[in-house]
């Protein structure tokens, strides 16, 4: 910051002293939020709120890191030889307006960005008064013009003389009425590091502002091109994050934070209908009643205590996500429409850092809106499983049972609405899952069915709002589905027959190993009758004594022998 700055900057915080007493302040953009006075040396802190030098000087820390430095500018080349890394020590500070974490920059607050905007409301605002100015060169007339590239105020004989110089002849002064009367100042940005340059030219490896001199002597081999020609490039990226990302976003928290205003005025209407009528219907009754009304009463506090809170804090959620990006989006829109090309790539860097920032955030949605009391509340502890499906099944069969929510004191809901999740996953088999139904009858009673394709032990998880009801996981034992045989029964013929090669069944089957009707090829068998099944492909086929095909296949399908 110039000497001439600095010089106006501590007039202004003078005169901003008396002005505070007399309470004529008009113009919030022109004062410091933590010493209520005009802004004197305004920096920007990443979270776009801005505050005077020495009021950020004095925050306390909120905490201190420390981590490797590499003298690396920003477009990824050195311009000094490669130096040892070095620890960097990170001072982090709430802002005193949103209550953010910011980060300082090493070099302290005086390396954040300066507010070239706040500046100009301060001028602005200092125009306004009705104490006329000193002049910032001789102290002793009243200033009348104004030199917009020193930034000093002059009175006649010093703008004559400024007129004259031949360093200075070139300069724009403009008349303090016409500034006044325009009510914007347009003032040029100047180089810290050479006072008097006016910041023209950008870096891009540096990706800074820069003057003719830096130009010529720090940024001599960089790629530097005038303010006008990147300024689209650059005032497009932040415009882009502001009306595609931010802005919807902040219509969308407006809208939410309205729900929630709305939400508490009828919380509270029904509160105060609520209770109007319990005290109405208590009055009607004696001394025992009485007693239970002041209990409904207690319940019905307790409830809208709990819902209070639960509003209050989404509003304070919603409000301060508002509040960060209103402020944002109002200081991007604002260094759009009224810096110039200097002073909005001054801004970029914090500006687009901070907007990224929001723009990256999570959305903030989905808050629920109570509009309605309910006096019961599930207890997951209490809810109770009816029904056999729960521990036993049948493999390709519909299997189902019932979850039963309840409350606190054991009792059945009157309504459903439960987020109920019920999962059944084969114990040895992790990929072998089967699909589940659940069913709201509305009464707290949920109905679940499901279809098991394999046969063995499965775990059952039933939740309610995410918590495991008594007893869960469960076990199902699913078993095998039992086929009936479907073919045809016939007697072995070279049992029956005591071994004679010769018998042959009645039926015109054949089997294997050269006997009718059946196939064992026996040997010395003690012939008693076995039975067997027509179509057996295998010499070893089992006999089945006669007790136990009597008992699974019907009489009609034995033949007689024929010996």
């Amino acid at each position: 910051m110039s000497q001439s700055e600095q010089k106006e900057t501590s007039e202004q915080g003078a005169q901003s002293s008396g002005r505070e007493q007399s309470d004529v302040l008009v113009n919030p953009r022109a004062v410091c939020k933590v010493c209520k006075r005009l802004y004197r040396d305004p920096k920007i802190l990443p979270c776009l709120h801005t505050f005077c030098s020495d009021c950020i000087a004095q925050l306390e820390p909120f905490s201190v890191s420390s981590r490797i430095q590499r003298d690396v500018p920003e477009g990824g080349k050195r311009d000094k030889p490669l130096e040892a890394d070095r620890p960097a020590v990170t001072i982090t500070v709430l802002c005193p307006d949103c209550d953010s974490e910011v980060d300082l920059p090493p070099s302290g607050h005086v390396g954040l960005s300066t507010d070239h905007l706040a500046l100009d409301e301060v001028f602005v605002e200092t125009l306004e008064t009705d104490g006329p100015l000193g002049c910032d060169l001789c102290g002793e007339g009243g200033a009348g013009s104004r030199c917009e590239v020193c930034s000093v105020n002059l009175c006649e004989f010093c703008c004559q003389a400024h007129r004259r110089q031949k360093r200075t002849a070139s300069h724009s002064i403009q008349a303090l009425e016409e500034l006044k009367a325009c009510g914007r100042l347009v003032r040029p940005v100047l180089c810290t590091l050479h006072p008097g340059q006016e910041l023209r030219l950008f870096c891009q490896p540096c990706d800074l502002p820069i003057c003719l001199e830096c130009a010529a002597t720090l940024h001599r081999d960089h790629r530097c091109c005038p303010t006008r020609d990147v300024i689209d490039r650059h005032g497009d990226r932040i415009r882009e994050l502001v009306n595609v990302h931010l802005r919807p976003r902040l219509e969308r928290l407006e809208e939410s934070l309205q729900k929630v205003e709305a939400s508490q005025e009828t919380l509270q209407a029904r509160v105060e209908a609520t209770a109007s009528e319990v005290r109405a219907f208590a009055r009607g009754y004696a001394s025992a009643v009485e007693a239970h009304c002041l209990s409904l009463l207690r319940r019905l506090e307790e409830l809208r205590v709990q819902r209070r809170n639960h509003l209050h804090l989404q509003g304070v959620q919603l409000q301060q996500a508002l509040l960060d990006i209103r402020g944002s989006v109002e200081f991007a829109e604002r260094l759009l429409s009224c810096g110039s090309d200097a002073e909005i790539l001054s801004a970029k860097g914090v500006t687009l850092r901070r907007l990224t920032s929001l723009a990256e955030r999570g959305e903030v949605e989905g808050y629920p809106v109570v509009g309605v009391i309910n006096s019961k509340t599930v207890d997951v502890s209490r809810c109770t499983i009816e029904g056999e499906g729960l521990q036993e099944g049948t493999e390709g069969q519909l299997g189902h049972f019932t979850l039963v929510c309840r409350d606190s004191a054991g009792e059945q809901l009157a309504r459903g609405g439960e987020h109920v999740l019920v999962s059944v996953v084969h114990t040895e088999k992790k990929n072998c899952k089967v699909e589940t139904t659940v069913t709201d009858n509305s009464d707290g009673s949920y109905s679940v069915s499901y279809t098991p394709q394999q046969p063995g032990a499965y775990s059952v998880w039933v939740c309610v709002k995410a918590q495991h009801v008594k007893g869960s996981p469960f076990v199902l034992n699913v078993k095998r589905k039992f086929r009936r045989h479907r073919g045809t029964f016939h007697c072995c013929s070279f049992c029956s027959s005591g071994g004679a090669k010769e018998a042959r069944c009645g039926c015109p089957g054949t089997m294997p190993g050269g006997f009718k009707g059946c196939g064992h090829g026996h040997k010395g068998h003690p012939g008693k009758p076995h039975w067997s099944c027509c179509g057996s492909t295998t010499e070893q086929s089992e006999c089945l004594p006669q007790s136990v095909l009597a008992a699974v296949s019907p009489r009609s399908h034995l033949r007689t022998v024929e010996l």
